[in-house]
């Protein structure tokens, strides 16, 4: 993903009416849902599609706007057309592509079998926790993480017979993990240059939070991992294997996820051809499609909350959530202690970051809009740059492994044919992770020594 953000000459003014559009959307899309749930319908949450529940929202925000509806309409699109929402899409697109193409060559049906004759049964989550990790750490990005393991997991937990909305969440647990830690993830290059810090340190802050975090959700998946019957295994069809082993590879070489993702396309389509009958030319053409077409709800969604966060921007909607963030902080700090300032700067900037991410769904968009202003609590409270470096980095995976549409939940919903709330309801590494930086704000160690004299 790209770091870059848009210069503005100007900062809108706060406005707390800003945030309207999105109360709107997670009125519709969170609170019908339940309503059909409690209410017995099957498939509750599906009833209505959320880019529908987000076309009100969006009407609303270009209300809002105090320039000419033609202006308006100009920033919506802005927001829609803006980098790191065009590559989610692309990704989207390709992951889906690929998907669909090793489904239907039988690759997909091979490397679960591969996958079922390597782990015991007792290990089959935690050892889909680790490869996710693993890979999300590697690459830098856990949209790709899932792009190339899910259709995997989701194979592997349909022939176990395992709960299919825990192994997404394992799936996205592993992916969040990774793109916290990684050294060349969006999310740790954004917080790093934001605080001034060096990305060794911020590690080092970091692992001591996520590594307990991770043992913690290691054992609940290990607990978890209880067949309902005994997969039976086959001889392991190498050749089948080989698009997804050779992504793995591209990805764990630091290769960029558009040229992974294409390339398994092409070598799962080349496969099909030489070594599956009837499988022909036009057949991959369809195919292809139709992974393209499976993508089509969240590839709408991304789109409408891109440009509907660029509208909030620019009303003075995250203008807002800093500058409340920061009065709260302030006054806290005229009255307290400076242990006590401390503590509360740290939590004000767990906060912001938090907020800022629910309002854009992006965690290294949350973190570049909110760096500036963590930079000046943290200066202001003693707390150490690489700490607030990593208190960013944290609370905005925290936040978008927990938001039902970012883009990761979107995604495993789409692979695994559920409701994002479903599988964000299951990513424990993420509630554990909240837990112990919560908890480390609160605990005293001696990498936390104030900064001021």
């Amino acid at each position: 993903m790209s770091n870059t953000t848009q210069q503005h000459s100007s900062e809108p003014a706060p406005s707390a009416l800003a945030l309207l559009p999105l109360g709107i959307f997670l009125a519709l899309f969170i609170g019908v849902g339940t309503y059909l749930t409690l209410q017995g319908v099957d498939f509750a949450f599906y009833q209505l599609p959320a880019p529908v529940a987000a076309l009100p929202a969006v009407i609303v925000a270009i209300l809002l706007s105090k320039e000419k509806l033609n202006k308006a309409i100009e920033q919506f699109l802005r927001g829609v057309g803006h980098s790191d929402i065009i590559a989610m899409c692309m990704i989207y697109l390709l992951a889906g592509a690929f998907a669909s193409v090793a489904k239907a060559t039988g690759g997909v049906d091979a490397t679960v079998n591969l996958g079922l004759s390597m782990l015991p049964a007792s290990m089959i989550l935690p050892g889909i926790f680790v490869i996710s990790a693993f890979i999300a750490t590697a690459m830098g990005t856990s949209m790709g993480t899932i792009a190339a393991v899910a259709p995997v997991a989701l194979g592997i937990a349909q022939t176990a017979g395992m709960d299919v909305a825990l192994t997404a969440g394992v799936v996205l647990s592993g992916a969040m993990f990774g793109d916290n830690l990684s050294i060349i993830s969006d999310t740790t290059i954004a917080s790093t240059r934001s605080q001034g810090c060096q990305m060794k340190d911020k590690f080092r802050e970091n692992i001591r939070i996520a590594l307990p975090a991770a043992i913690a959700a290691i054992l609940l998946f290990m607990f978890s991992s209880t067949p309902t019957e005994v997969p039976a295994t086959t001889d392991v069809e190498w050749l089948k294997v080989l698009p997804y082993i050779t992504i793995l590879v591209l990805a764990v070489s630091g290769l960029n996820v558009f040229v992974v993702l294409s390339i398994g396309i092409l070598l799962a389509g080349g496969i099909g051809l030489f070594a599956t009958p009837d499988y022909s030319l036009s057949t991959y053409g369809q195919d292809i499609y139709a992974g393209f077409g499976n993508m089509q709800e969240i590839f709408l969604l991304s789109m409408l909350i891109g440009g509907m966060g660029e509208l909030m921007r620019r009303q003075g909607g995250l203008a807002y959530l800093t500058q409340l963030i920061s009065k709260v902080i302030r006054v806290f700090s005229k009255q307290h202690s400076q242990a006590q300032n401390l503590r509360a700067s740290e939590l004000g900037i767990a906060g912001l970051v938090g907020l800022t991410n629910c309002c854009t769904a992006n965690n290294t968009v949350a973190i570049i809009v909110s760096g500036g202003v963590a930079r000046e609590l943290a200066e202001e409270n003693g707390v150490t740059p690489r700490r607030s470096a990593s208190l960013l980095d944290i609370f905005s995976c925290v936040v978008q492994g927990g938001l039902p549409y970012g883009a990761q939940a979107l995604l495993l919903g789409s692979v695994f044919g559920l409701s994002p709330l479903q599988v964000v309801s299951h990513s424990y590494y993420c509630f554990f992770l909240a837990f112990a930086a919560i908890a480390a704000v609160f605990i005293k160690h001696p990498a936390r020594q104030l900064a001021t004299a």
